[in-house]
């Protein structure tokens, strides 16, 4: 099992480019983060800021300009055909969409599409295993004969969390947070709850990645805030939130909705942007 105190993910001066010929324009810029064992670590950024790019490229989805990808000390950046389907393969990472239905075959049962990855290495007791990954993550094994179609998006969410501890490794994972939407909220409170039960019980590291600071906040141990491919600030979540030092952190916690009407005005707001704007400027 790894230490917790090792990186199970580990990002370093990171630049990725996407597009062609001159629309080709660079889109992570020195890039660095750490997600070790145990641990969750909130990514945080607007729609534009880079998130679902760190994102594929930590699967081996984008090219690397420069710096390094490492997944449990092993260098994944320069991994290129058979070498790189290995990794996948591995399931060393394993990316939970934030609609499930787009990494669930809609006409692959659910036990299908949990035990996928064990089927490809040809492994035995699937069945069972599938089964006991179900159990982990709060359903029934009676579900596995369902198509994604069938249940309720909370469990094709579990589903395609049930991944992961199929294969009985301790990853990296990547996780796309659900939308704020009021008709999801009680499905995203029900599936943080879970990812932090994996945290206590199997050591996963996840990287939870979303545009809403207060979503995460309850859940991760640290937060890296990401504005325009630069991660601009991180820390402690609880201090970050508590006394951020950079005005975009500043202008995502001040505009967050509060139970008693609180949070930044309009003058506060602009002011902030205004220093966004100087900032990129210098």
């Amino acid at each position: 099992m790894p230490d917790r105190t090792s990186p199970l993910l580990k990002v370093r001066d990171l630049a990725v480019s996407l597009g062609r010929g001159r629309a080709r324009r660079e889109i992570l810029h020195g890039v660095d983060l750490t997600v070790r064992a145990g641990e969750i670590v909130g990514l945080i950024g607007e729609t534009g800021s880079g998130k679902t790019t760190l994102a594929r490229t930590v699967l081996g989805l984008n090219r690397v300009d420069r710096g390094t990808v490492r997944v449990e000390s092993r260098p994944v950046h320069g991994l290129r055909g058979g070498a790189l389907r290995a990794f996948r393969r591995a399931g060393a990472v394993q990316y939970v969409f934030q609609d499930p239905l787009q990494s669930l075959d809609p006409d692959l049962p659910l036990g299908r599409s949990v035990g996928e990855a064990l089927e490809v290495r040809r492994e035995p007791g699937i069945a069972e295993r599938v089964a006991d990954a179900l159990r982990l993550v709060g359903l029934d094994p009676d579900l596995a004969g369902r198509l994604p179609g069938e249940v309720s998006g909370g469990q094709r969410q579990r589903a395609a969390i049930a991944r992961r501890p199929v294969v009985r490794r301790a990853p990296a994972a990547a996780v796309r947070a659900n939308r704020s939407a009021r008709s999801t909220r009680r499905t995203r409170t029900s599936v943080l709850e879970l990812l932090a039960r994996l945290r206590d019980g199997n050591r996963v590291g996840q990287l939870f990645i979303s545009h809403d600071l207060g979503s995460v906040a309850g859940v991760t141990d640290r937060v890296a805030v990401l504005y325009r491919g630069h991660v601009v600030e991180t820390g402690p979540t609880a201090q970050v939130v508590s006394a951020p030092t950079h005005p975009y952190t500043r202008l995502l916690i001040g505009s967050a909705p509060t139970v008693d009407g609180g949070g930044l005005g309009r003058a506060e707001r602009a002011a902030l942007r205004a220093e966004l704007v100087g900032k990129a400027a210098s």
